[in-house]
């Protein structure tokens, strides 16, 4: 039982940690500097080809990625939410149904040890041969 929750809970942090980590990815800044204006203007260099990596997420799109995010976190716990909503009653009604068969099982051992005590012949005393019970 408790293995399981740590895997769980493993698997839980390795999913936000994936998250992060791409949201961070799409995030990071490109790895050449921006010129400023105020600094003396650098030799021109020879322009790199922008791979998917060096490449800067817009504003806007930072705003639809988190959007997205969050849409789909809160449909996933709609989603759970509403699973567990709907097996609730079905849940209580087998807990109910086990507490009635334990409390008909005890009460069928209750009556069936007071119904053979009752039902008993007289106990007689066995008689021992080679024993004398002579007073």
């Amino acid at each position: 039982m408790m293995r399981r929750q740590q895997r769980n809970q493993g698997q839980q942090s390795r999913f936000f940690y994936e998250l992060l980590a791409l949201v961070l990815n799409l995030l990071r800044l490109p790895t050449m500097p921006l010129p400023f204006s105020d600094q003396p203007a650098a030799p021109e260099r020879i322009p790199l080809p922008r791979t998917a990596s060096m490449t800067t997420i817009p504003p806007a799109g930072f705003a639809w990625l988190m959007l997205g995010i969050s849409i789909s976190l809160m449909l996933c716990g709609s989603v759970t939410f509403f699973i567990g909503f709907m097996l609730m009653p079905w849940v209580l009604g087998l807990v109910m149904v086990c507490y009635v068969v334990g409390i008909v099982s005890t009460v069928s051992m209750l009556g069936r040890s007071i119904l053979c005590y009752a039902m008993a012949p007289p106990s007689r005393r066995k008689d021992i041969p080679g024993c004398s019970y002579e007073r």
